[in-house]
């Protein structure tokens, strides 16, 4: 039973070592690197999406001026083509027609101005957008960087706890089933520790001391399956 009971001591080892690994993959600083990276990218893909979609209903406005631009450029062209073309002489009909090339004219000034005021708003987001995407490109360089680190640190670590793993099993192939489902279960409830040393009188998984009856029986009687009286832990003398 000595022997079963310091077997079972290496599988406790193997748990403990697993358990960091599994802690390791859950903190992987590359992970947080990662997660950095890709927030810090979809705040500029925000940014840039926020600006193009102003710089899109720009473009909308824009383009609605310069069709009615044309529009009105083309009445004014026909307008004044009559005006012109002779098959008008009366001088009340010729008198509305300059008045209405006038209108049309004025009214072309006022949209090539509103016009003129949608480029100069256009002009700084274009600007913006030109420095976003060379930002955004480095983001989803950083980002892609952190993402090779993190498949490489995962890569390592699923490697180290498969190894565990299989060490774990071939340990614990060897010890009591019975005594393996106690230790499992007293596992459970303490901290990943079911089984611990005992070193001197002092019970090695919850450090307290034992009366020295107590580990003078423990060490007396080291084929039984005995507990800390502090913790309940499965002692090993």
């Amino acid at each position: 039973m000595t022997s079963t009971f310091d077997t079972l001591l290496e599988v406790q080892s193997h748990d403990t070592r697993l358990d960091q690994i599994l802690h390791l993959m859950e903190q992987l600083p590359a992970r947080e690197e990662r997660d950095a990276a890709a927030a810090a990218l979809a705040a500029v893909e925000a940014e840039a999406a926020a600006e193009q979609a102003a710089r899109d209903e720009l473009g909308r406005q824009q383009k609605r001026l310069d069709d009615e631009i044309e529009t009105v450029n083309a009445k004014r062209k026909s307008v004044n083509d009559t005006l012109y073309g002779g098959s008008v002489t009366a001088a009340g009909e010729l008198n509305d027609l300059t008045k209405e090339i006038d209108a049309l004219g004025r009214r072309v000034t006022q949209l090539e101005d509103q016009d003129l005021e949608i480029m100069e708003q256009i002009e700084p987001i274009d600007a913006r957008l030109a420095a976003l995407a060379t930002t955004l490109e480095q983001r989803r360089t950083v980002l892609a960087d952190a993402e090779v680190r993190l498949i490489a640190a995962e890569a390592e670590l699923a490697a180290e706890l498969e190894k565990e793993t299989a060490a774990r099993a071939a340990t614990a192939a060897q010890v009591d089933p019975d005594l393996l489902q106690e230790y499992t279960s007293l596992r459970g409830g303490r901290g990943g520790i079911g089984v611990a040393k005992l070193i001197g009188t002092q019970c090695g998984g919850c450090h307290l001391t034992l009366s020295a009856v107590e580990a003078a029986r423990i060490r007396k009687h080291p084929e039984q399956v005995t507990h800390c009286e502090e913790c309940g832990r499965l002692l090993v003398p």
